[in-house]
C-alpha cells in the first residue's frame, strides 16, 4: 500500500467537486488537491484558497490543463452535465484518471466515444454513483452475491423526488428542459446503475417507458397564483412551492437559488429578496416557467437472463425517497433507503407459516446519499492505487449500460416503442 496521497486537480469548483475535494482536508494522508481548473474566477479562486493551491496550478479549463505536462494522477470532474464528455476525454488522453459526478453525459454519441476512450488508454474511469456505497444498498448487494434471494427475477425501484426538490432543480433550476438533460437521466441514472451494478455482467436488451409534463404546467396553476412568488402571487403565503418559504425563511437548496447572486461576496436580505423579485429563476411560479422537463416517468427494462427491471420517477412527492424490492427465485429483498434498514424474506411451508422474515438494519449515518458520498471518494482512491476495490466497484460497463437505459427509456417515451439497447461488451 502507497504511503504517498493521491495527488488530484478538481475540474470544476462547484459544489459537487469541492465535496468530494474536501475528502483531503479530513484524510490528508490519502488524497491531495494539488490544481484546480474552473472559468468562474469566483469559484476557481475560492477552491484555490480552500485547497492552498498556488497559482501556477489554477487553470481556466480543462482542455488547458490538458494540453500542458501532467499535473496530478487523477481529477475529481465536477463540472456541469453537459460539459462532461468534452472536458474528460482530454484529460483521460493526456494520462489521468477521472473520478466524474454523475450522468456520465447528454448522449449516446458521447457516452461510447468516452467508452472507446477509456478501453483504448487503459486509463480508468469512476462514474459518481454513489448509491453503490450508501450502506443501505452495499448490503443488499451482499445479499444478492451470497445467493440469499437465488436468482434475481425482478427489481423494482422507485425515486420520489420532494415537491421543494422538483421545484429547485427541475422546474426552476438549471435541469428544467429536456435538451439539458431528460429527467430520468439527470435524476434516476443512480437507481438505473443499481439495477445494472445488481445484475453487474448481465446486460439490458431493451426498455419500454412512459411520462409526461402533467402537473407544473400553467393549466393548473391556483387561482391567484401570478408569475413571480415575491411580486404578484395572492397566494404566497398558502403555497407549498413559495420561493420566500424555501430558499429565505428554511433556507433550502442554497448553492442552487443563490447562484444568480454569486458575484455578491455577502448578500443580504434585501439582496436576496431583489434577487428573487427579478432575474433569479427561483423567484418564478412553478406552473408558469419556461421549462419543458417532465414531471413523472415509468420504464420496464428486460436483461439478457430475462430478469426484468421496471423503475418509477415521481415528483412533488411530501416524503422524498428511494424504494427497492428484489424478487429472486428462492427469496425476496425489500426496503426504503431513508429508513436505512431493509427486510429479507424466505417462502416457509411449514404448517401454521407463510414466510420467514429478517429485518436488516444498517445504522447509515446521516451523511451525503445515504452515506456514500465519501466511500466512493475512498474507493476512487484505492482504484487509483492499484489496490483492490470494494464490491461497490465494477468495471465501466455497468455504469455504461445503466446510461444505455435511460437513453433507451427517453427514446421509447417519445416514440412511443419498445427502444433495442445495443450490445457493446466486447468478445470475452
Amino acid at each position: 500500500m502507497s504511503t504517498q496521497p493521491v495527488t488530484a486537480a478538481i475540474v470544476g469548483a462547484g459544489h459537487r467537486g469541492l465535496g468530494y475535494g474536501r475528502y483531503s482536508l479530513s484524510h490528508p494522508e490519502a488524497l491531495k488537491i494539488v490544481a484546480v481548473a474552473d472559468p468562474n474566477d469566483i469559484r476557481r479562486a475560492a477552491a484555490a484558497k480552500e485547497f492552498d493551491i498556488p497559482a501556477e496550478m489554477q487553470f481556466n479549463t480543462a482542455e488547458e490543463m490538458a494540453d500542458g505536462p501532467q499535473i496530478a494522477e487523477a481529477v475529481i470532474n465536477g463540472t456541469m452535465d453537459q460539459h462532461h464528455a468534452p472536458t474528460t476525454l482530454p484529460l483521460l488522453e493526456a494520462g489521468y484518471d477521472v473520478l466524474l459526478e454523475k450522468p456520465i453525459c447528454q448522449s449516446k454519441q458521447d457516452l461510447l466515444k468516452l467508452l472507446e476512450t477509456v478501453l483504448r488508454t487503459g486509463r480508468k474511469l469512476m462514474i459518481g454513483h454513489v448509491l453503490r456505497y450508501a450502506p443501505f444498498y452495499v448490503g443488499i448487494k451482499e445479499r444478492v452475491l451470497a445467493g440469499d434471494i437465488g436468482e434475481i427475477m425482478t427489481i423494482h425501484s422507485e425515486e420520489a423526488v420532494s415537491y421543494h426538490h422538483v421545484a429547485v432543480a427541475f422546474i426552476r433550476g438549471r435541469w428544467n428542459r429536456r435538451e439539458i438533460n431528460p429527467f430520468l437521466l439527470a435524476k434516476c441514472c443512480h437507481d438505473l446503475d443499481l439495477q445494472a451494478w445488481l445484475l453487474s455482467g448481465i446486460r439490458p436488451t431493451r426498455v419500454s417507458s412512459m411520462g409526461s409534463r402533467m402537473y407544473f404546467n400553467e393549466a393548473n396553476a391556483p387561482e391567484g397564483s401570478g408569475t413571480r412568488c415575491l411580486v404578484d402571487c395572492k397566494i404566497e403565503s398558502t403555497c407549498p412551492y413559495s420561493a420566500k418559504k424555501h430558499y429565505l425563511e428554511q433556507d433550502l437548496w442554497g448553492p442552487y437559488c443563490w447562484e444568480a447572486i454569486e458575484h455578491i461576496p455577502e448578500p443580504t436580505e434585501e439582496d436576496r429578496i431583489e434577487s428573487l423579485k427579478t432575474d433569479n429563476p427561483h423567484g418564478q411560479c412553478v406552473w408558469r416557467t419556461d421549462g419543458d422537463i417532465i414531471d413523472h416517468q415509468s420504464l420496464i427494462t428486460e436483461f439478457a437472463s430475462g430478469a426484468l427491471g421496471t423503475h418509477d420517477l415521481i415528483s412533488g412527492t411530501a416524503r422524498p425517497g428511494r424504494t427497492i424490492h428484489i424478487c429472486g427465485t428462492l427469496g425476496e429483498i425489500d426496503g426504503f433507503m431513508e429508513d436505512g434498514k431493509f427486510v429479507v424474506r424466505h417462502p416457509d411451508a411449514r404448517a401454521g407459516e407463510e414466510y420467514s422474515e429478517e429485518e436488516v438494519d444498517m445504522n447509515v449515518s446521516m451523511d451525503m446519499h445515504g452515506g456514500g458520498d465519501l466511500r466512493l471518494v475512498e474507493d476512487f482512491i484505492h482504484t487509483v492505487r492499484g489496490e483492490e476495490a470494494s464490491i461497490s466497484t465494477t468495471d465501466v460497463f455497468d455504469s455504461v449500460y445503466g446510461h444505455m437505459i435511460a437513453f433507451g427509456a427517453d427514446e421509447s417515451m417519445v416514440s412511443k416503442h419498445t427502444v433495442e439497447i445495443e450490445d457493446i461488451t466486447p468478445a470475452r
